[in-house]
């Protein structure tokens, strides 16, 4: 007798112990990525594309780029058409240096015959002729100057649509080398070096994995517990049968009811209508995409 109730004593301790141990949340889902897909911004041969799946890409990190031989041609032809035409603009200083001249004199002139005129010694005549000639040569020096000038802008103005036409070849050889834009795990590889390529033709899939989201349903009951910035427990699988704990912040929270995935969920409870709610968790490689969680509200 003694021994039989040893037994349901033991029995009923492993029982309580049992369901202290059994685990209760209040949401579950999957983990899940901000994915970007990164595409072509030019058409060509991938001549270099250094890129595998799981490697991490640093923002501004170059990684390739696409056969740009014929658009550096073509800017080299345009800049020689430009050095040519230019070329061709008349030095307008030199050639008015003459005229200059011929006024210089022609003013040094009409000072002499003012001052002979104040000596009484030319006549008001002369003075005349001398400060006619000077604006003579004034006249021809801004006649001359104009058509020199009209001549150097017809010259700037044809030069102007091959420059415009420069900068166009110097954006796609930007865009022709394929920069990292932001940094992350390469999730996804579409291409691969050697392989033609053209504007908006995927490349690869990026992710920043640092910082994952844990997508998890609640009912509408529970919708008036949770709110933005929230903190919440957010549990996974360690491996031995236990949990592994990891604080989480909830950072949006769907508006909208939608029934239960059924990925997750049996088939009773798909037909219940939940609201999605998105949990930030920071992550050092221990959440992978795909991987399954819960939560509990603090």
């Amino acid at each position: 007798m003694k021994n039989l109730s040893l037994s349901i004593l033991a029995l009923a301790t492993i029982l309580s112990f049992g369901c202290q141990e059994e685990k209760t949340f209040d949401a579950s889902g999957a983990f899940e990525a901000d994915e970007t897909i990164i595409s072509a911004e030019a058409a060509g041969v991938l001549k270099v594309f250094k890129l595998e799946e799981g490697q991490t890409l640093q923002a501004g990190e170059q990684i390739g780029y696409v056969d740009t031989v014929q658009l550096y041609l073509r800017k080299l032809q345009l800049e020689a058409q430009i050095t040519a035409l230019t070329g061709r603009k008349p030095n307008i200083s030199l050639q008015l240096a003459a005229l200059n001249e011929q006024l210089k004199t022609a003013e040094r002139e009409q000072t002499r015959v003012s001052n002979l005129v104040k000596a009484d010694a030319a006549t008001p005549k002369q003075l005349d002729d001398a400060t006619a000639q000077v604006d003579l040569i004034k006249a021809q020096i801004q006649a001359q100057k104009s058509t020199l000038n009209i001549s150097t802008q017809g010259i700037s103005n044809d030069a102007s649509p091959m420059e415009v036409q420069i900068a166009q070849l110097n954006d796609q050889l930007g865009k022709s080398q394929i920069i990292n834009p932001m940094a992350g795990t390469v999730l996804t590889k579409y291409a691969e070096q050697n392989e033609m390529t053209a504007p908006g033709k995927p490349l690869y899939k990026i992710a920043d994995l640092s910082n994952i989201i844990l997508r998890v349903y609640i009912s509408g009951n529970q919708l008036s517990q949770v709110k933005l910035g929230q903190k919440v427990t957010v549990h996974t699988d360690s491996g031995d049968g236990g949990f592994d704990k990891t604080e989480g912040t909830i950072s949006w929270i769907n508006d909208k009811a939608e029934f239960t995935p059924k990925t997750i969920q049996t088939k009773d409870e798909r037909a219940n209508m939940v609201y999605a709610i998105k949990v930030d968790v920071p992550n050092e490689g221990k959440f992978k995409i795909g991987m399954y969680g819960e939560i509990n509200f603090q």
